[in-house]
């Protein structure tokens, strides 16, 4: 089991920028695909970024698409979701998870998850 923690949520003003970070723990972090997700109150949780092991490949929803940019550094077993042009519809608990073999969209699909970070965006 890899153990995942997520920081760098709070809040910050629409049009504002965050970077999210999340810490995985063990030797073999770059063995594993990384995604990032959210759950907004009353929603379920949505898939918003992946990663491939290497860090050669990405793959984003629309919804954030252009704005949200994930990156890892395996030297450091840490995968990053940089947040741009935020916006309102932005709030929710980001969520990153880790999976064997190729990067995945769906939630059932990940092996193991965060606490989660909270990212408010004010208008």
């Amino acid at each position: 089991q890899v153990q995942l923690v997520e920081s760098g949520g709070g809040l910050v003003q629409a049009g504002g920028s965050l970077r999210l970070s999340c810490a995985a723990s063990g030797r073999t972090f770059s063995s594993y695909a990384m995604g990032w997700f959210r759950q907004a109150p009353g929603k379920e949780r949505e898939f918003v970024a992946a990663i491939t092991r290497s860090g050669l490949g990405t793959y984003y929803a629309d919804p954030v698409k252009g704005r949200f940019t994930i990156s890892r550094d395996n030297a450091k077993n840490t995968v990053y979701l940089q947040m741009d042009s935020l916006k309102p519809e932005d709030t929710a608990v980001y969520y990153c998870a880790v999976r064997s073999g190729a990067i995945a969209t769906t939630t059932n699909e990940y092996r193991d998850w965060g606490q989660g970070t909270q990212v408010t965006v004010s208008t």
